[in-house]
């Protein structure tokens, strides 16, 4: 405590800055960074203080105050700095690696002592970072996590404790539940901060240079995601251009040269989906040709390159790959090449050169986008190229705007045209307004990411084939409101080869990108008709050819000419787009009011239509169905609901599912049916009473699976009603809610066989039920709607097969309802509480879903120790009805038979069930108090129910203190076992006293007691002496020794028997001579402390085996021992 002149005290503590040797009087020896409290400042620079249990005086510039709290005032107080608790656990655990770090050295582990230097010397850099505060609140919990994973790299490597932590602060024992810590202990040690396996995946590409020997004009090249199973692209194309020399064009502009192709799925990488590159030359027809007037540039193939995803699966880096550049033997067949080199078709394709090959970077990310932006904040800062995957991503985002209209130039067939050889076809892609006018929106055409969009787009030229076969993808990324009356135009010229090189046109072919109903292009494949036009001028006027067929697939019957025509031309159209539709149903159903006469049809086909689709337009779909139900409930209220289960249920899809909270926003804010409630009851009532008598329950099923959403209209529906009325008709909704919980109770008190439909029914309910208490709480007071649920609850059958799948969807019921919020109020907890325990009960008693079950108990207790105050009731309920059977649970499991030939599987199988339910019982055991004891050692009405119990118990406690109980780094939950044993068998000592002493002496009950406390005392983790002294100062300041305690407990106990210490351990002598049982082994029976040499021996005795002569040994010496545990406690006093 720092002492002001004034007198005034305030809590404070000291950093020392520099070491000082304290070689005047009183003086006290400090250490760079030694924490130091103050207790009184002196005049001059001296200042009088403690350090440990040290005090002393040194001068007051050599430390640097800091403010701090006192913890657990008295003889073990600890001053904590009041900084952030990442900040204490580096400084203190980089003290205590120093120390380490140092012997390392002296025992040449050199490896470790230079991984231990560089993590030391990193975490120091980042403690600089979070001291500093200039971090941005995403950057510091990265920081953070970075720092204690270095932190639990180091302790692991140097066989320290295992810190538990909660969002990367250590936590206090004290301040959680055991369970909550137990939790928190088994997270970090089964290494689960390690991030699951993404779901969603991205591909960074760089590309550096192409390397080849005919190189000379300039170049595109063209990189997509292909799938050589199904031979579909799966991304669009990226798009760089290369100078003469083979480099980007623009060196200076990295961003220009990456790419990151997102959205990648799981399915996605495998070892048959490809990255392919098309490479094109920009320049003279052929190749080979010399310069000549001609300075016409075409568009020409150039190259293929290749590369499976799956060979970058193993990388955590950038890698550099050289592609090999294959080239078609023909370029007719140019459009296949990457196909034929996935195919191996050797006859196809020849190797460009040598010593050609594309130089490219290529890294898979992992994780969603965000994630991305945040770890690669460098490659956003650029504006690196996003390369979009074709079609939505597995799963899609709401607020996603995308509308992308993808057109691939298929091929085309084309007649000579009066010329000797075939053409060499150019096609030139441009997009139209209405009015005729080139669309100019930021470049209406795009070859692919990575550069600008153009006003047209030009083909590579295939050299003398009137049968050109393209496949080049080009994207239109149009706004929504430029699609109605647009149109796309494809012009075709032929390239001459000649001196003057020409291209002249010859026809051209057209397309509307949206119908006159207001859908847009279809998908698929489209044969379009070529019009033959030879004057740029009879196209400056579309309103001459929009009336004429453009697609031989739409063509009149009468119109023979077009269909008989050889030339045609064709494209694949893809529409990737959140705002517009190529569905004719979901057109008809949002126009309902246009055509009523369809809506019975439209509410019908709205199954069949894509969950993408429905997604689009979730809150205009939505409104359509509110609305018919408003104005024609009798007659289409039923569709309606079953159309509103259908989109519920989609949105349950892992694609869909993160458009829940979009249906949640529009249930707050834009739902408008009053009166929807109603019908909704009324319907809902409707099926659930049909579910006892209906055949197939499959349709019922689904309905009961949307129970969340279905009642959250229902509340949201009376709310509003509510609301416009003033309240009114309120108990007639009350009634048919109360009414439609009647028909649900019915249907859950039927008996369910194995297999029956009814009882697949009941699992369906119970999966959805605890989503909806929170809807009920919206409008019913708390004890109501906990009554609701226990009642419903309830009426569960009470017929327990293990063989029917209902009984463990119970437990999971039940676990949702603990961890709700109806539960945690303290009001309905009392209510709740005596189905949740009888419930447990019956499974805990037949050992079944034991997982679950410590589940429950886990979030129960851990709500306990939330509570500030909590029912003395409440937690003498759950005494009496769980803590005989938790004991008996954790010696059933424990005497299981262990697997062998793994020296780690007997440990595994503890934690796996038992760590659970040791914790459980740690819990309830600290939270029961004095009266809670009392009140269990009434409730066992005769001796042999109280020595069945402190048996039980004891044994209990023999076993959580087997070494293998826990893993060997778990000393902070060791401590906490430790802590609650002793404070219970303080608490049971009397009752050992009172019941089991002088006449009514046990030797059973008294022997287990001694054995416990002696094994108690001999734990490896409780020798103080053994431990570093900053590790001997945490558990003395918040402990104690334990075994002084302990040892005390023994001693007064010992002095209480008297006579009957002689008798103490004899029956265990006699058994293990009766039975050979496992407790007389050599194991069982070996002494608990090391023996002294005053031990006296013991004579052997006929028909004794060695090994109980050698206990009853261990036995006799429990007064030489009592008489250390004397000096103990009479040294501690001291």
């Amino acid at each position: 405590m720092f002492r002001k002149g004034d007198g005034h005290l305030c809590t404070c503590c000291v950093s020392a800055l520099a070491s000082f040797r304290g070689t005047v009087p009183h003086g006290l020896p400090l250490e760079i960074g030694d924490t130091v409290q103050i207790l009184e400042r002196c005049e001059g620079n001296s200042c009088f203080c403690g350090l440990h249990s040290t005090s002393g005086i040194f001068p007051a510039c050599y430390i640097h105050l800091k403010n701090a709290h006192i913890k657990n005032k008295g003889q073990f107080e600890t001053v904590i700095p009041t900084e952030d608790s990442v900040i204490t656990e580096m400084t203190s655990t980089l003290r205590e690696w120093g120390a380490m770090w140092k012997q390392l050295y002296v025992k040449n582990e050199g490896d470790l002592f230079h991984r231990l230097w560089h993590v030391m010397n990193e975490v120091l850099d980042l403690r600089r970072q979070v001291l500093v505060g200039h971090l941005t609140q995403d950057r510091m919990r990265d920081v953070k996590q970075h720092i204690t994973a270095r932190l639990d790299w180091g302790n692991e490597q140097l066989g320290l404790d295992l810190v538990p932590r909660k969002e990367f602060a250590m936590v206090d024992p004290d301040e959680i539940s055991v369970t909550e810590l137990y939790s928190l202990m088994e997270h970090r040690h089964r290494k689960k901060d390690a991030p699951a396996p993404a779901s969603t995946h991205h591909l960074f590409a760089q590309v550096k240079s192409l390397m080849s020997s005919n190189l000379g004009e300039d170049l595109d090249v063209f990189f997509t995601i292909y799938d050589g199973r199904e031979n579909r692209p799966l991304s669009e194309r990226f798009f760089v251009r290369l100078n003469k020399q083979g480099v980007p064009k623009s060196p200076e502009k990295t961003e220009k040269q990456c790419t990151l192709f997102v959205d990648l799925g799981s399915s996605d990488l495998r070892k048959d989906v490809y990255i392919v590159v098309h490479i094109i030359r920009i320049g003279r027809m052929g190749a080979g040709e010399k310069k000549n007037a001609n300075s016409t540039q075409y568009r020409r193939p150039f190259g293929c390159a290749l590369v499976s995803v799956a060979d970058l699966l193993t990388a955590d880096h950038k890698d550099d790959h050289l592609l090999k550049v294959y080239t078609c033997n023909t370029e007719s067949e140019w459009y296949q090449i990457h196909e034929n080199i996935i195919r191996k078709v050797n006859s196809r394709y020849n190797l460009s050169g040598s010593n050609a090959g594309l130089a490219v970077s290529l890294q898979l990310l992992h994780g969603d986008i965000e994630q991305i932006r945040r770890e690669y904040m460098a490659l956003f800062t650029r504006g690196i190229a996003i390369t979009k995957k074709l079609g939505f991503s597995d799963i899609i985002m709401p607020g996603e705007m995308r509308n992308d209209l993808y057109v691939t130039l298929e091929r085309g067939e084309f007649e000579k045209g009066g010329k000797s050889v075939a053409r060499n076809v150019e096609v030139t892609v441009c997009v139209l307004d209405a009015d005729g006018l080139v669309l100019k929106v930021k470049g209406s055409v795009w070859a692919g990411s990575g550069e600008s969009g153009a006003d047209e787009y030009h083909s590579i030229v295939l050299y003398h084939n009137n049968s050109p076969r393209w496949a080049e993808q080009i994207k239109l990324p149009l706004p929504v409101d430029k699609f109605r009356g647009s149109h796309m135009r494809f012009e075709f010229r032929h390239c001459s080869t000649k001196d003057k090189g020409e291209k002249k046109l010859f026809g051209f072919s057209f397309v509307p990108l949206m119908q006159e109903d207001g859908r847009t292009l279809p998908d698929g494949t489209h044969e379009l008709i070529v019009h033959k036009c030879e004057e740029n001028t009879s196209l400056q006027d579309c309103a001459r050819y929009l009336k004429l067929p453009f697609s031989k697939g739409n063509l009149p019957g009468n119109n023979q000419a077009a269909k008989g025509s050889k030339e045609s031309f064709w494209i694949t159209s893809f529409l990737c787009s959140t705002k517009l539709t190529q569905n004719g149903d979901m057109l008809d159903l949002l126009k309902w009011r246009a055509h009523p006469e369809k809506i019975s049809d439209s509410l019908s086909k709205l199954k069949e239509i894509d969950g993408s689709e429905i997604v689009k337009f979730l809150q205009d779909t939505l409104d359509t169905l509110f609305g018919i139900l408003d104005e024609s409930s009798q007659r289409y209220g039923l569709k309606v609901f079953d159309c509103l289960v259908h989109i519920i249920n989609l949105l349950q899809d892992s694609k869909f599912q993160h458009f829940k909270p979009v249906m949640d926003t529009y249930i707050e804010s834009h739902f408008a049916g009053a009166l929807s409630y109603r019908d909704l009851i009324k319907v809902l009532k409707w099926y659930v009473d049909r579910i006892v008598d209906a055949e197939h329950q499959d349709h019922i099923q689904q309905v009961l699976k949307a129970s969340e959403y279905i009642f959250k209209y229902i509340i949201q529906s009376r709310r509003l009603y509510a609301l416009a009325t003033g309240g009114q008709n309120e108990d007639e909704f009350r009634c048919c809610v109360r009414e439609l919980f009647m028909s649900l109770r019915f249907f859950l008190s039927q008996e369910s066989r194995v297999g029956s439909p009814i009882a697949q029914t009941q699992v369906v309910f119970l999966r959805t039920f605890p989503s909806v208490y929170s809807e009920l709480l919206k409008i019913f007071a708390v004890r109501e709607v906990a009554s609701f649920v226990r009642e419903t609850l309830g009426s569960l059958s009470a017929a327990a097969r293990a063989d029917c799948p209902l009984e463990p969807v119970k437990l999971q019921c039940i676990a949702r309802t603990v961890e709700s919020p109806l539960y945690t109020n303290p009001e309905s907890r009392c209510i709740l509480l005596p189905v949740v325990l009888h419930l447990l009960q019956a499974h805990l008693q037949e050992q079944r879903d034991l997982v679950m079950c410590s589940r429950i108990l886990s979030s129960m207790f851990s709500l306990i120790k939330k509570e500030e105050v909590v029912s003395c009731e409440e937690v003498d309920v759950i005494v009496r009805s769980l803590l005989g059977v938790l004991l008996r649970t954790i010696l059933e499991i424990t005497n299981r038979p262990q697997p062998t030939g793994n020296g780690n599987a007997p440990r595994l199988q503890f934690q796996d069930v038992t760590g659970e339910f040791v914790a459980c019982l740690l819990a309830l055991l600290r939270q029961m108090t004095e009266k809670h004891y009392q009140q269990l050692l009434d409730s066992l009405s005769n001796k042999e129910d109280l020595r069945d119990f402190l048996l039980q118990i004891f044994t209990v406690f023999r076993i959580l203190i087997r070494p293998e109980m826990f893993p060997k780094d778990w000393t902070v939950m060791r401590l906490v076992t430790n802590n609650v044993i002793i404070t219970t068998v303080l608490y049971l000592s009397d009752a050992l006293r009172k019941n089991f002493l002088n006449e009514k002496f046990d030797y059973k009950v008294w022997d287990s007691y001694f054995y416990l406390s002696v094994i108690f005392i001999n734990q490896p983790c409780l020798q103080l002496e053994m431990f570093s002294p900053s590790k001997r100062k945490k558990i003395l300041e918040k402990y104690g020794d334990m075994r002084v305690m302990m040892g005390c407990e023994i001693f007064s106990m010992w002095q209480n028997l008297g006579e009957k210490r002689r008798w103490v351990g004899r029956l265990r002598q006699v058994k293990g001579v009766a039975n050979g049982s496992p407790e007389s082994s050599s194991t069982a029976c070996e002494s608990p402390w090391p023996l002294p040499r005053s031990t006296r021996r013991v004579p052997s005795l006929p028909g004794i085996c060695a090994s109980s002569t050698r206990y009853l040994q261990y036995i006799f010496t429990y007064e030489v021992y009592i008489s250390r545990i004397n000096d103990i406690v009479r040294k501690s006093k001291v």
